[in-house]
């Protein structure tokens, strides 16, 4: 009698695991399964360089992570491996280099970035460069010709990059300020679509998306660098545009560089 009931909870454990006469994997199986079903670009090794100035480097969240812890926690529990990288470091985290530097106007994140992406070959490149120019009032009838150039140098000095460029947070603290802001987005707008029409890999990031974006009460003080909400919604959308970009087949192999693992961690 002990074995016959023995036997019987053998079979009806195995019966509940069954659906339509396949076995289903335990809960730890199944986890794998999945993880490696949302990474993106196939699990593809994502070197990112996040692109800026303050916003970029952190100013404002309680660890100055900024939104790149969010994001790379994003990317890594579903299973990309990731290593940000630039020549600065800001915030708690590890992994926590970008190309990123307080005050930075675009034609001043353009000069870093000649130097520092042929150094380290970044196949994404997250750009939100552009805040300070519409505060200063700096040429903004032509700051989207200043990004294109910015981009062409991008895609010759690091041929396997995919660009994400975001258009700029609201700032209701200046209206003035923030029509220019305005003016700004369209013109990004306007330049991630003719891009996009000739082939380049980039994908619009809309920090202004209704819903999403960081809103009013989602920033300190100065109404221009976001809380740990704020930078929390600007993760989900540079997610929401990687998953864009993968979707859309952009996303490659980074290219070797000495010393550069894939894992951020394993530096």
């Amino acid at each position: 009698m002990v074995a016959y009931k023995s036997a019987l909870c053998s079979i009806l454990a195995y019966t509940s695991q069954v659906v339509n006469g396949l076995a289903l994997p335990d809960q730890a199986s199944r986890g794998t399964i999945e993880t490696r079903a949302n990474a993106l670009g196939n699990g593809v090794a994502l070197r990112i360089m996040p692109m800026g100035a303050s916003i970029t480097w952190g100013t404002g969240s309680s660890e100055g992570n900024g939104y790149r812890k969010y994001l790379r926690d994003l990317l890594t529990q579903n299973g990309n491996q990731v290593n940000m990288v630039g020549a600065n470091h800001s915030g708690t985290m590890q992994d926590n280099e970008s190309s990123s530097t307080e005050g930075l106007l675009v034609d001043q994140v353009h000069a870093v970035a000649n130097v520092v992406v042929p150094k380290f070959k970044p196949n994404v490149v997250l750009i939100n460069a552009g805040t300070n120019d519409c505060i200063r009032n700096n040429d903004i009838p032509n700051i989207g010709d200043r990004v294109l150039l910015l981009l062409n140098d991008i895609y010759k000095t690091s041929p396997k990059a995919t660009i994400i460029l975001s258009t700029l947070l609201v700032y209701t603290k200046d209206p003035e300020a923030n029509k220019r802001i305005t003016d700004y987005n369209v013109q990004i707008n306007s330049l991630v679509k003719r891009f996009q029409a000739a082939g380049w890999p980039i994908i619009l990031a809309d920090m202004q998306e209704k819903d999403k974006g960081p809103v009013k009460g989602d920033f300190i003080g100065d109404e221009i660098h976001p809380t740990d909400v704020g930078y929390m919604k600007m993760a989900n959308i540079w997610y929401a545009a990687l998953q864009d970009a993968s979707n859309a087949g952009y996303l490659k192999t980074p290219e070797i560089v000495a010393g550069l693992p894939d894992d951020g961690l394993a530096q």
